[in-house]
């Protein structure tokens, strides 16, 4: 029998069942599932010109407006495929559901203004075209390279913005919830999607709804929808049954015979939706998860598992994209050793912070029963912040370096021990310094890093990055050529930190041309993308040029991003007033090299 604390968790959404993707102005359903996880992404063909009405601008760099081919992502089983639904068009109204009791006109939120956290101006996206905007986020290949660019977005798209023109708030907030959600950033996808009345939300947002909740593991937040989702949905269609469970308002057994007879759900889509409804009051269910045929990993699976206590096969995991790396950090219900052991990832791509990071491995090391080398970790991490002498702290630091084994867990380790390396004072030429100062500005701490300026070499990479990061423009008049770097990446260090500086401001207007040609960056070249960024800075849309920043900055890595990117990028952001954001991103491009 769940405890009541358990029952709350578990009313994990049905969306790996009948996943429709939130496209406004499309005519069937896009599979909300990322590129990798549970189906590949559909082919895309061009869609008709608007009948009327100004053409919104096409995203730089993309394909006008498309109508995805139509897919239906279905259960375990012999399942027919689902008949194509229709999706609303932008700005339409769809038909309120009756709610279950009357909110007074005070309480009830505006679709013209809408967001969870005051993290961002309201006015973002100010004279945009909210299609434009919306194809942006749809076309946006997320995780991005650079957490400081994501931690950016993901204040942007939690913030209170003011609904742009021409689309529905509640399917402007549909898109934003699902870019969050390839971001990784599951806890404020909900977040963002619950912050529409439930008497507003339209069959985009109910869509986007239902992958918040599998990937927050909160099956609870779909019951408020169940009731009014259509009898065509197959996934809505099992989260009824599973409501019925959890509250215990309605028989189940009824329910899924209905569910088995109509060939609903089958397989461990089936039982993990019984794990749920046995989790609810009087229950007397007891279901066996048998993972052995299941070959792919999707967001049903995931969330009803993870809501469930259900431990999910390593191998499976190999199977989705890296924004679910971010899903189980997130997760409350995964066993803190588990999520542990995927933090450090999560933390490169921007989903934790260094202060969470470090809650969760002081957590670690108060429990019972930690795994040997998460102790270990757990050890190094004390040693780094109270050893006895620097001796101790710096070499409790490197064995926290030296033991991540990939990129994105080196660099979450340096996230790991930035307030340990704030601690230190600089006395003389430190070997590690290029890590101490990388390690210190993945936090943000650019005054506290400062302070190793004259400890450092000059030319080094803690040199370099220091110039980039430092508030008061400390890299002004430097030479771009004074910059010596070290080891395999050394060309493509030299090429970022002269684009960084550029764009920065700190190498002259005159010499921008001739320097770039002899660093092999070409900063003066033209395209849709920076057309259109330099647009959105003249209009000083902070939100769109973060928006554009994000598409010239897609990549799997910082080894693949353009530097004539990198310049355009830091040098807009610097534009619009976003000068912290710009000055970190730069920093970074050196630090994850």
């Amino acid at each position: 029998m769940a405890t009541s604390r358990t029952r709350r968790a578990l009313v994990a959404g049905a969306a790996a069942l009948a996943i429709g993707a939130a496209a406004a102005a499309q005519q069937s359903p896009e599979s909300l599932l990322p590129p990798g996880f549970g189906e590949n992404a559909p082919t895309p063909t061009p869609s008709p010109a608007p009948s009327s009405g100004t053409a919104a601008p096409v995203a730089p760099g993309a394909a006008p407006a498309t109508a995805p081919r139509v897919t239906a992502t279905t259960p375990a089983g012999p399942l027919p495929p689902l008949p194509p639904l229709a999706m609303p068009t932008p700005g339409a109204t769809p038909t309120p559901v009756a709610p279950r009791y009357e909110m007074p006109a005070f309480a009830r939120r505006s679709l013209a203004q809408l967001g969870p956290s005051d993290s961002f101006a309201a006015d973002a996206f100010a004279g945009a075209d909210g299609r434009y905007l919306e194809r942006l986020m749809r076309r946006l290949s997320a995780p991005l390279p650079s957490r400081w660019l994501q931690i950016a977005l993901r204040r942007l798209l939690a913030a209170e913005l003011v609904t742009p023109a021409h689309v529905n708030g509640a399917d402007f907030a549909a898109e934003r919830a699902w870019l969050l959600l390839r971001m990784g950033e599951s806890v404020t996808a909900r977040a963002v999607a619950q912050s529409v009345d439930l008497d507003r939300v339209t069959p985009k947002l109910r869509q986007v709804w239902m992958q918040a909740a599998l990937a927050t593991a909160d099956p609870a937040a779909l019951c408020a929808l169940a009731p009014g989702a259509g009898e065509s949905e197959r996934g809505w269609i099992v989260a009824r049954a599973m409501c019925a469970g959890l509250t215990g308002t309605g028989k189940t057994q009824p329910l899924l015979a209905d569910i088995r007879r109509r060939r609903v759900a089958s397989g461990i889509d089936l039982q993990l939706a019984q794990k749920v409804m046995g989790a609810g009051l009087d229950s007397r269910q007891a279901i066996t998860i048998e993972w052995a045929p299941v070959t792919q990993l999707t967001a049903w699976r995931f969330g009803l598992a993870t809501a469930t206590g259900v431990a999910v096969p390593a191998e499976l995991y190999d199977t989705v994209g890296p924004q679910v790396t971010a899903w189980r950090a997130l997760a409350p219900a995964i066993p803190l050793a588990e999520r542990a052991a995927v933090a450090d990832r999560a933390a490169a791509l921007g989903a934790l912070s260094s202060a969470a990071l470090v809650d969760l491995y002081s957590a670690l090391a108060d429990g019972d029963d930690v795994p040997a080398p998460l102790a270990r970790t757990a050890n190094d991490l004390r040693d780094a912040y109270v050893g006895d002498s620097l001796d101790t702290r710096l070499g409790a630091m490197a064995r926290l370096w030296d033991a991540a084994e990939t990129p994105a867990a080196r660099y979450g380790r340096l996230i790991l021990t930035a307030r340990a390396a704030a601690r230190l004072l600089p006395a003389g030429e430190v070997e590690q310094a290029d890590r101490l100062v990388a390690s210190m500005l993945s936090a943000g701490l650019d005054r506290t890093a400062q302070r190793w300026r004259g400890h450092v070499r000059a030319g080094s990479d803690a040199w370099a990055m220091l110039l980039l990061a430092d508030p008061d423009g400390g890299a002004r008049g430097t030479n771009p050529r004074d910059y010596v770097p070290s080891g395999a990446n050394a060309e493509r260090k030299k090429q970022l930190f002269f684009a960084a500086l550029a764009g920065l401001g700190d190498v002259p207007v005159a010499d921008l041309t001739d320097e770039g040609e002899r660093f092999g960056v070409p900063v003066t070249r033209a395209d849709s993308w920076t057309r259109a960024l330099d647009q959105a800075v003249a209009a000083r849309q902070q939100g769109t040029v973060l928006l554009l920043a994000a598409v010239g900055l897609q990549a799997r890595g910082w080894e693949a991003v353009p530097a004539a990117s990198l310049y355009r990028v830091v040098a807009a952001l610097r534009a619009v007033g976003l000068d912290g954001e710009a000055r970190m991103i730069a920093a970074e491009a050196i630090a994850r090299l």
